[in-house]
């Protein structure tokens, strides 16, 4: 029987919600008069930083069509459909919800903010773009896979295009998702590029993942592909613009943060495969499974949402090194542990609270 789980997808998941938890911690706390350019530690924090994001939208791709793909060779893809239907409108409707002020609610306003597009509705509204695409496809693995090259290239080329787009007289519910000149963080353009290269290479693990003589193959991909992007994409993009004399990948490549940025999560997951063997104690597995709930966790901690209190509201831009350092680890840890028990407490609350109810009503 061939094995259908890939660790390092685990670590990977647990590498970018780590990341992103002292990420967040540190920028929104960090006194800015230490964010010095011309300090190395600051410097490779903050590129770090940068890759957090597309890590976690190209991880997004790759589980989901993973599994998606091994639902249809169960014949159980019509209920792995549902199910990510019912988890995108779910993520939009919580990442609406995290961001929704309920005190000013109660005072009569309405905090229109709550409309910014962040990182939830963005993965959210992904999943329902992939499975139409799966479906679109008619279920054929390798026209998925190159229309998601295509998908992937064509988003990251045209970013000149749509980098200072603005849409005017459209409503901001759709306007958010498109563009940022209403402050949404993250939209579907370009980041469903790295969810649809994600999508690519689940498609090729799909085919070739179980095999194991081809493993270094692939980690030797990983690490040549990501190399390639990092370094040489621009001078790719250039002589692309050469032969064909289209002056749109001259202006990509000079403001080439897409590609490269992909090189680094393909180095990542090289990384990670190269040393799955060694990841697969249960902390890791279990924190990769538990990314939801330790976003919204670590949501409500730091801005509030739905208490009104926040570590935002007390120690905002304050903390020097030292103190943000100590501060994320620990954050780190009391989110972690949060998400891994809260599902505990509620159910053990929730029996306290039934049993009583049925002392009281015999």
């Amino acid at each position: 029987m061939k094995p259908t789980r890939l660790f390092f997808l685990d670590a990977v998941r647990a590498f970018a919600i780590l990341m992103m938890l002292q990420g967040h911690f540190i920028d929104t706390l960090l006194n800015p008069i230490y964010r010095d350019t011309n300090n190395t530690i600051y410097n490779i924090w903050n590129y770090f930083r940068g890759i957090t994001a597309p890590t976690f939208f190209t991880i997004t791709g790759l589980v989901f069509v993973y599994l998606l793909l091994k639902a249809k060779a169960k014949k159980t893809d019509a209920e792995r459909i549902k199910k990510g239907i019912n988890r995108g409108f779910l993520l939009i409707g919580l990442g609406y919800a995290l961001r929704f002020s309920f005190w000013s609610l109660m005072y009569g306003e309405v905090n229109m903010s709550f409309l910014q597009v962040d990182v939830l509705q963005c993965i959210g509204l992904s999943l329902i773009l992939l499975i139409m695409l799966y479906k679109i496809c008619l279920k054929n693995e390798w026209v998925l896979a190159i229309l998601f090259l295509i998908l992937c290239f064509g988003i990251f080329v045209s970013e000149p295009i749509y980098r200072s787009l603005k849409i005017e007289n459209a409503p901001a519910l759709f306007v958010n998702y498109l563009t940022t000149q209403n402050g949404s963080v993250f939209n579907i353009i370009p980041w469903f590029g790295y969810v649809a290269f994600g999508g690519f290479v689940a498609i090729l693990f799909n085919k070739y993942g179980h095999k194991n003589n081809y493993k270094t193959f692939k980690i030797i991909s990983f690490y040549t592909v990501g190399v390639i992007l990092m370094f040489y994409s621009s001078a790719i993009l250039k002589t692309l613009d050469h032969w064909f004399n289209l002056p749109l990948f001259t202006k990509s490549a000079n403001y080439n943060y897409l590609f490269s940025r992909l090189g680094n999560v393909l180095l990542i997951f090289g990384l990670f495969y190269t040393f799955e063997t060694y990841l697969k104690q249960a902390i890791i597995t279990k924190i990769g499974q538990k990314t939801l709930s330790i976003y919204v966790i670590h949501f409500m901690i730091i801005y509030g949402s739905f208490t009104g209190v926040s570590l935002k509201q007390f120690f905002y831009k304050s903390l020097n090194p030292t103190q943000a350092i100590f501060g994320a680890l620990l954050f780190i840890v009391v989110v972690c542990f949060i998400s891994f028990y809260y599902v505990k407490t509620n159910t053990y609350l929730y029996n306290k609270i039934r049993n009583l109810y049925l002392k009281l009503k015999n």
